[in-house]
């Protein structure tokens, strides 16, 4: 970017659902993510943004927020690698409630994400010795290719599924029911089986793939969710869930 004082306007949304977008002058720099453009702005601008972060590193995902119209970590996201001209725009996740400035309202994330029956309900007891997974299992196998979500929302904010239906349980659930579904020791499966086929379920998935085309983590809930879609069709056509 050279040695030259070199300036950036970054649009930042202010405010709750009513809010709007203010623009600020921020010096523009080498090596720079869109997390040190909000921090930048909150410290020597304004200290009223409202905004979350934590590891800035890409390990805990609460700095996921909407830039440019993309859900993005912005901790990980470079401005170099992004910008287009001299202005970015950024706001909060999208399908979630604004608390207010770039912090978004999760819980209806994590409520769905406990409609799915995401919870682990061991059918064996601290007494007992630990279950044995051959790694080479298929359901290991299954699981260990959904396994590392980490819950950021960037699959939620990116979903068309939930934009139109915000009853919709929504790719990160639905991966996780997917993982314990492939879970040899988990034994709540009959019940879950039954919280993802409902009206707001799997089957309301339409295979666009945004989810899997924004995950951070490189994840394919689509393919999850596919799973979850045989499973559930099986179950309803051997008798173990009621159409």
């Amino acid at each position: 970017m050279g040695s030259a004082p070199d300036e950036l306007e970054v649009s930042l949304w202010r405010g709750g659902e009513a809010g709007r977008y203010e623009a600020y002058r921020v010096p523009l720099k080498e090596n720079q993510t869109v997390l040190d453009l909000v921090t930048w702005i909150q410290r020597y601008l304004d200290p009223t943004l409202s905004y979350r972060f934590a590891c800035r590193v890409g390990m805990c995902g609460s700095c996921a927020m909407t830039v440019d119209g993309r859900p993005r970590w912005t901790c990980r996201t470079l401005v170099a690698k992004i910008l287009k001209g001299r202005r970015l725009e950024i706001g909060p996740l999208q399908n979630l409630p604004v608390i207010k400035d770039l912090a978004a309202d999760m819980r209806p994330f994590f409520e769905k994400w406990q409609r799915a029956k995401g919870v682990f309900a061991p059918s064996q007891t601290r007494r007992e010795a630990p279950a044995k997974i051959p790694p080479q299992s298929a359901l290991r196998i299954a699981a260990d290719a959904a396994i590392e979500c980490i819950n950021c929302g960037i699959c939620y904010a990116a979903c068309d599924s939930v934009r139109w239906n915000r009853d919709y349980l929504g790719p990160a659930a639905l991966n996780r029911a997917w993982t314990l579904l492939n879970d040899a020791r988990d034994k709540g499966n009959a019940e879950r089986l039954r919280a993802v086929s409902g009206k707001d379920g799997c089957h309301n998935c339409h295979s666009h793939q945004s989810c899997e085309r924004h995950c951070p983590k490189a994840l394919n809930p689509t393919a999850s969710i596919a799973g979850l879609k045989r499973k559930t069709l099986e179950a309803y056509l051997t008798g173990r869930i009621a159409g």
